[in-house]
């Protein structure tokens, strides 16, 4: 992998866990590069953080304008037609990313695959169906893509994978209600929800992160509670 692909951030000591975040449509890798300093993790887990950039792709309903997205968006309504085969084209993308780091000896248990917006939904989608058992999965403003193929598709080794998801009630561009009809899909398949709710439009705010902080935490070292 290069800087090319992706955005990577060592901690100081070796890496013994890992967070695979994925921006949303039209940024890149560096969109979220100051989460880092911002969470303020402690040395352990140690975490190698790693910020992929997304293709650059035509996206329907800017116009058909070329930008870094993870597939193609015809509209935002939850009866508009999905781009089903740029959504799978990215997971394979992810699950190279995952692939990557079992190679450099981060166990699947110690992995956490996360993401804002369309990274978000693209976490959510290939994460579910990561065939080894994850540490956990972050959706931020998103929802679940495809949720008819999940219940055929799910790997069972994630089926109760701890998820973190958090929408904006006041979320002018991914609705909040398509957040709540994920968590609903997620909670029906079995999953340990942490459901955050935040007065907020399309953006993160800070008790988000602090929320977040906590959760991370709590996957990884059982230190915390859930809220």
């Amino acid at each position: 992998m290069t800087e090319k692909d992706a955005l990577i951030i060592e901690p100081q000591e070796r890496a013994d866990a890992a967070v695979i975040l994925l921006h949303g449509l039209g940024a890149d890798g560096h969109d979220f590069e100051s989460l880092v300093p911002e969470l303020r993790m402690p040395a352990s887990p140690s975490l190698r953080w790693i910020f992929p950039h997304a293709p650059v792709r035509a996206v329907t309903i800017n116009g058909g304008l070329p930008m870094r997205a993870w597939y193609d968006i015809i509209a935002i309504d939850p009866n508009a037609p999905e781009d089903e085969a740029g959504i799978r084209k990215s997971a394979r993308l992810i699950d190279a990313l995952i692939k990557r780091e079992r190679e450099l000896g981060i166990m699947a248990s110690r992995i956490i695959v996360a993401g804002f917006s369309q990274g978000g939904a693209m976490a959510l989608f290939a994460a579910l169906r990561w065939p080894e058992r994850l540490c956990g999965l972050v959706a931020l403003s998103c929802y679940l893509p495809l949720p008819a193929a999940l219940s055929s598709e799910a790997a069972a080794a994630n089926s109760t994978v701890p998820v973190f998801l958090a929408h904006g009630t006041m979320d002018p561009v991914v609705p909040f209600s398509f957040g709540e009809s994920s968590r609903e899909v997620l909670r029906e398949s079995g999953h340990e929800v942490s459901w955050h709710a935040y007065q907020m439009q399309h953006e993160v705010c800070q008790q988000e992160l602090a929320d977040l902080r906590e959760w991370i935490l709590h996957v990884f070292l059982g230190e915390t509670q859930l809220l």
